[in-house]
């Protein structure tokens, strides 16, 4: 018999494969699973000489997992949601539901729609908390970095699944004290822009911008569209904002129609490992049926 077939993998040894695969390095890896980065690496040694192969390529990258190394982590997560579920059927009231959802999205989506969804679900769910994550990336849900993601985008990842909340509609706006501006293509060229920074070079909006007011330069440069909206509102400029964010606020008017060309389309996201956990079936549930752009 050959050292493969004599090697006996352990739940510890899928699991120690598994964040390694997740995370790509020895401490982060290590620190998934509140241990050091030198047990990840005994750890994955062991494995390695036993089954005889190796799992994990070192590289300046991290550690590049193998074709076995991923099938082991594929194996690891069905381990863990069958956990999951486990501990939920063992909970003492059936119909709660507990544990850490980790909720990623950019702080607009966060604001404007996760938050006011947030003390809903707090009351019919007491005993959840939450990990919400505000940015511009995409966390890698596949690894595990989030259990939910709201975001938008004219084509999800094909490996997620989800549900389409609705379409995106964007207008140009400027402050209420500016509402002459509206009509005048040399009034806007002239006008103060704020824009999303270089964080965001594929937004929409940037590209709609370059497109139709290739002259302008924007005064105001920015990591969010939700500081495009608070500016405008101080009076600051004019920009591109969602019609969803806008609506409701005195200190804002309307420049334009809609902009079809930057219409994206908002959809809430999970892994498909995740979506049968207890806790992430119960909120991603909530957000789908309370989540509304209008």
């Amino acid at each position: 018999m050959n050292a493969k077939t004599q090697y006996q993998l352990s739940a510890l040894d899928l699991e120690v494969a598994l964040a390694l695969v997740r995370s790509g390095t020895l401490a982060e890896a290590g620190e998934r699973l509140g241990v050091d980065a030198s047990t990840v690496f005994r750890t994955i040694q062991r494995v390695e000489k036993g089954l005889g192969q190796r799992l994990f390529e070192r590289s300046r990258l991290g550690y590049l997992p193998s074709e076995l190394a991923l099938e082991l982590a594929a194996h690891a997560e069905q381990m863990e949601a069958r956990l999951e579920l486990a501990r939920s059927a063992a909970q003492s009231a059936p119909e709660q539901v507990a544990g850490t959802v980790r909720i990623t999205t950019t702080d607009t989506f966060l604001h404007a729609l996760i938050g006011p969804s947030l003390l809903g679900l707090q009351k019919l769910h007491p005993l959840l908390g939450f990990e919400l994550h505000a940015g511009n990336e995409l966390a890698n849900l596949t690894r595990h970095d989030a259990d939910i993601a709201l975001r938008a985008t004219r084509r999800p990842p094909p490996h997620l699944v989800g549900k389409h909340i609705g379409p995106v509609r964007v207008a140009l706006y400027g402050p209420r004290t500016q509402e002459a501006v509206a009509g005048s293509r040399e009034r806007l060229e002239s006008a103060t822009w704020i824009a999303p920074d270089d964080g965001l070079p594929e937004h929409p909006s940037v590209l709609w911008r370059k497109k139709h007011y290739p002259k302008v330069q924007p005064a105001y440069r920015v990591g969010s569209i939700l500081t495009v909206a608070e500016l405008i509102g101080n009076g600051l400029g004019i920009g591109v904002l969602p019609m969803f964010l806008a609506r409701g606020r005195k200190d804002l008017t309307q420049l334009s129609e809609v902009l079809d060309e930057c219409q994206t389309e908002l959809w809430l996201l999970t892994h498909a490992e995740s979506r049968h956990l207890r806790r992430v079936s119960a909120v991603f549930g909530y957000l789908a049926a309370n989540l509304s752009l209008e």
